[in-house]
């Protein structure tokens, strides 16, 4: 099973689309690995840098992640960063499952409570580790841990269990 813990990459912008989690000229290349330089090139967000994705394994953000192309090439991009949890408002749809498909968490919170992490927990060493079996985020920075109750569907949970819809079939069919 993939690890789902690590360092928060904070993104507080709303509608982070497809092209700039990894941009269209680059969905030539024929591997995942060969995604991995270019994850977010393109993303338009001030104080924002290439650099910041440096060691972190889950995203934070707002609203309407992933829209645009309903390419896989979006999470692949993230998973061979070592970003295997998204947390957001919200997703466009087909994003979420194709999260969900490679095995990867796709998060949903109120806005209240990603508004509430943005101002607790922005700006400071902040680590974000899953309990899948209790359906719980253990948020941790320099001064203050708490834990979040989410939802998530159980055949989603099973996917991520089982590494995505490959490792599902594997063993079920």
């Amino acid at each position: 099973m993939k690890e789902f813990s690590g360092k928060v990459l904070f993104l507080d912008r709303s509608d982070i689309n497809t092209d700039e989690i990894i941009p269209a000229r680059y969905l030539t290349e024929i591997t995942k690995e060969a995604l991995k330089p270019y994850l977010l090139e393109d993303l338009t967000l001030g104080g924002f840098s290439n650099e910041d994705i440096k060691d972190k394994a889950v995203i934070l953000t707002r609203a309407n992640f992933g829209c645009g192309s309903s390419r896989e090439h979006a999470p692949w991009a993230l998973e061979v960063n070592g970003i295997n949890v998204v947390i957001a408002e919200s997703y466009a749809r087909i994003f979420r499952q194709n999260m969900y498909n490679c095995g990867m968490f796709a998060i949903e919170l109120p806005t209240d409570k990603i508004q509430y992490l943005f101002e607790n927990y922005a700006g400071k060493d902040t680590s974000i580790t899953i309990d899948i079996d209790n359906n719980k985020i253990i948020v941790t920075s320099s001064d203050q841990s708490e834990e979040i109750n989410f939802k998530v569907g159980e055949f989603d949970k099973t996917l991520v269990k089982e590494g995505g819809w490959v490792g599902y079939a594997d063993k079920n069919y």
